[in-house]
Parts: structure tokens; C-alpha cells; sequence
């Protein structure tokens, strides 16, 4: 695998060691029938932990290891090229529940579910989006209600991944129950457990791709929230959900490249072996331009993300970058899985082969945490108010 950030730090070489051996001990070679199962690996959760992968930007009081963004990306890369699945896991716990209490939550709220979740005692999970609330996430209708010391939450909250093994899940729902829409305004945040009286788990998605990771709906049917679970200022709930989005895209443009390296590697591999008019595929002058192409364009989405993850570190609002990051690094993953794909020739398109799920795995990178039309609309806004 190329690295475009040399040097790497010796912590940075630490952490992309432990994740790759990680990855081909734990994860290679069971990816294919979790796939095929639709199986979600339970164990990879408290293994995750115990190496630090679910706590890693985590301060060490909360038993995390204190990382900055790049670090984490480096590890997470490293899993995606492995499994996209067990990525995107590590990704939403990482980059949504975990920062969303470190940076808005009590401090009762932070040593209740932090250092269980960097131990991977507790898988996070977020659930933002409705069956009729998806792009438009401000027009969800999930209702809660103040009832004494706790709040009574009714609606259904759609796309949640990790969301029926998750402890915890951090939910938006609409205070305001005036009827009138006011977009974000007068949405709360609350964290959920899967213990509360009216929580439980809907639909599971059967996915083209990350089938390893669980998708489902969660029904609230009068779910009651106690009042120490709110996140935040009530109806401030969608400002935090947003302002976390747009740093954890990051994470997803990593995942991408992870995807897009690992198919690469793959090929690669097989380009050297596969021989075809008495020679290997690689030395095929047509064959070697279109890896090239492949792998500069890896590396200019690589550099996207990481310097997306250098402002964010450096305290900087990083909305374009992460949209720019996200919506570049998707659609090379795309480009370069289905390349691969090709040059497999007929064995591409079979199971035999890992480059038929990394094509699968690409697609959801255009669409979940913001479709690629939404980047769009976010850099647009961003670009036009500085001309």
C-alpha cells in the first residue's frame, strides 16, 4: 500500500502496523462469508476495544488514546481495505456518539458511556434520518415530549447502522411539537438505551453492500428518555448533529480510500500472476497506464482527507473540506473498484475473487452521511459566499 503523508509519525507507524495485522488476522479471512451471511461479527466489537480502535480520539481520562484525527484515519483505512463493514462500525462510534458527548455532553454523561465505549463495552450508534427524512434531515418528525423527569419519544428513526447491537444510540427528535415547521430548530438530542420502556428494533436492511454491517429502523412507541439523557441544550439537537456530520465525513472519505486500496492491492496481486499471450497482464503497456491512473487518483483523495483532518485538528470549520473530501474520495472508490473489477475479466464479476464485494462496498460512499448531491450543495454554499 502507497502512504502520500511520509513521513509517518512513530505512534502514526504504530497504529497502521497493529490495524493491518489486526485486519489479516482478525478480519480477511472471515470477510467474504460474513458478507454472504449478512453476518454482523459481534466479537470484533470487544477485540476493537481492547486494542484502542473505539476510544481513539478519545482524552485518556476516558480511557481513550488521545489520537488526533490523521491517526485515526490511519488505522481506519487500514480496516476498510480489509472489510468495509467492520470500517464503517469503528467510523460511526468513532466519529458521531463518542464526539458528539465528548464535546456537548455533561460530565456525568461522559463518564457514564465514554469509557465503556473506548473499551468497547458499548457500541454507539446515530440515528438522524427518517423514512421520510433523509437529505432532508431537518424535516423529521419524531416527537418528544417533556413528561416530569423524563421525555416521551414517539416516531421512527430509519438507516441506523449499529443500530441493533448498539448500548447506546444518540437520536434526534422534535421538541417542538407546535405542529409548525422550523427546520432545525426545536430538535433535541437524546441518548438512548436499548433497556428504555418503547425502544425497539424495526426492519434490518438487506444491503447490496457493508452486508456485515447492521442497518435497521428503531420504533419509539412512547419511549421514555430520562431527563439526564438529553444531549445538550433542548433544540439544539440538529446544530450538533450537522456540526458532528461535517467533521466525521472525514472518516468516510478514509473508508473510501480503504475500499479503493484494498481493491487496487488485490489487482495488483492478480495482474502479476494472470498471464495472457505468454506474458503477465502488468506488463501489458494499456493495463499498466489504467493502474496508474487508479493509484494517482487514490492518492490525491488520500491527501483530500488528510488535510480535511489536519484543519479539523487545527480547530478550523471544515465543512467544505469534508464535503470536498467525502464527495472526491466516493467517486474514485467507484471508479477504481469497477476498474478493477475489469481487469479481473470474467473472474471480476464472480465471488471467487474480493474485487466483486469492494465494488459493492464503493457505493454507499455517494450516499450515506450526506449523498453526494448534499457535498455538493455544502461546497456550492461555502464557494459562492467567497467570491
Amino acid at each position: 500500500m502507497s502512504w502520500a503523508l511520509h513521513p509517518l509519525t512513530e505512534e502514526q507507524s504504530e497504529v497502521q502496523k497493529l490495524a493491518r495485522e489486526f485486519a489479516k488476522a482478525e478480519i480477511v479471512p472471515y470477510a467474504a462469508e460474513w458478507d454472504e451471511k449478512a453476518h454482523f461479527e459481534p466479537t470484533l466489537v470487544k477485540k476493537l476495544g481492547e486494542l484502542g480502535f473505539l476510544g481513539m480520539m478519545l482524552p485518556e481520562q476516558y480511557e481513550g488514546l488521545g489520537a488526533d484525527t490523521g491517526t485515526y484515519l490511519i488505522a481506519l483505512e487500514e480496516i476498510a481495505a480489509a472489510d468495509a463493514s467492520v470500517a464503517v462500525l469503528m467510523s460511526v462510534h468513532n466519529s458521531l456518539p463518542t464526539q458528539m458527548i465528548l464535546r456537548y455532553g455533561s460530565e456525568a454523561q461522559k463518564n457514564r458511556f465514554l469509557k465503556p465505549m473506548a473499551r468497547g463495552e458499548i457500541l454507539g450508534a446515530f440515528a438522524l434520518s427518517e423514512p421520510e427524512a433523509g437529505s432532508d434531515a431537518s424535516a423529521l418528525t419524531t416527537q418528544a415530549v417533556k413528561d416530569g423527569d423524563h421525555w416521551i419519544l414517539n416516531g421512527t428513526k430509519a438507516w441506523v447502522t449499529n443500530g441493533n447491537t448498539a448500548g447506546m444510540i444518540m437520536a434526534m427528535a422534535r421538541t417542538d411539537t407546535s405542529g409548525a415547521r422550523k427546520g432545525g430548530r426545536g430538535i433535541g438530542a437524546f441518548i438512548i438505551t436499548p433497556d428504555l420502556p418503547g425502544f425497539k428494533v424495526g426492519k434490518k436492511e438487506d444491503k447490496l453492500g457493508i452486508r456485515a454491517s447492521s442497518t435497521v429502523e428503531l420504533l419509539l412507541d412512547n419511549c421514555e428518555v430520562p431527563e439526564e439523557n438529553v444531549l445538550g441544550p433542548v433544540g439544539q439537537g440538529y446544530k450538533i448533529a450537522i456540526n458532528t456530520l461535517n467533521g466525521g465525513r472525514v472518516g468516510i472519505g478514509a473508508q473510501m480510500i480503504g475500499i479503493a486500496q484494498g481493491a487496487l492491492d488485490a489487482t495488483i496481486e492478480y495482474l502479476n500472476e494472470r498471464k495472457q499471450f505468454g506474458k503477465p497482464l502488468a506488463e501489458f503497456q494499456g493495463v499498466q497506464f489504467q493502474v496508474a491512473q487508479a493509484a494517482t487518483e487514490i492518492e490525491a483523495a488520500r491527501l483530500m482527507v488528510y488535510n480535511a483532518a489536519r484543519l479539523k485538528d487545527a480547530g478550523k470549520d471544515i465543512a467544505r473540506e469534508g464535503a470536498m473530501a467525502k464527495l472526491f474520495s466516493s467517486q474514485v472508490c467507484e471508479r477504481v473498484t469497477s476498474l478493477c473489477v475489469e481487469l479481473f475479466g470474467g473472474y471480476g464479476y464472480t465471488k471467487d475473487y474480493p474485487v466483486e464485494k469492494f465494488y459493492r462496498d464503493a457505493k454507499i460512499g455517494t450516499i450515506y452521511e450526506g449523498t453526494s448531491n448534499m457535498q455538493l450543495q455544502t461546497i456550492a454554499k461555502v464557494v459562492l459566499k467567497q467570491v
